[in-house]
């Protein structure tokens, strides 16, 4: 069974992964061009992993799951992601 969340929960798994806070990083949507903060779209959290959905058209964004200790990420949906510059 799937919940829908903010997307701020997946901040936890994403923090995993990334060296910084991936709530906050700009996504455009490959489906339709919105761009937004990742922690502002829509998080679906299941036993098989976490999907993060464009808030304006639903797109998948961001797949992710951990499975024997490694990270499967698809980030297919996502055009462009801005990323913080400093150190």
């Amino acid at each position: 069974m799937e919940r829908r969340l903010d997307a701020n929960v997946a901040g936890g798994l994403l923090g995993e992964i990334f060296p910084f806070d991936m709530t906050s990083v700009v996504a455009t949507c490959a489906g339709c061009g919105a761009t937004d903060p990742i922690g502002a779209s829509a998080a679906y959290v299941h036993g098989m992993g976490t999907i993060v959905r464009c808030a304006s058209c639903d797109t998948a964004l961001v797949r992710v799951t951990h499975v024997k200790g490694r990270y499967w990420l698809d980030m297919r949906g996502v055009r462009v992601l801005q990323l913080p510059g400093g150190r």
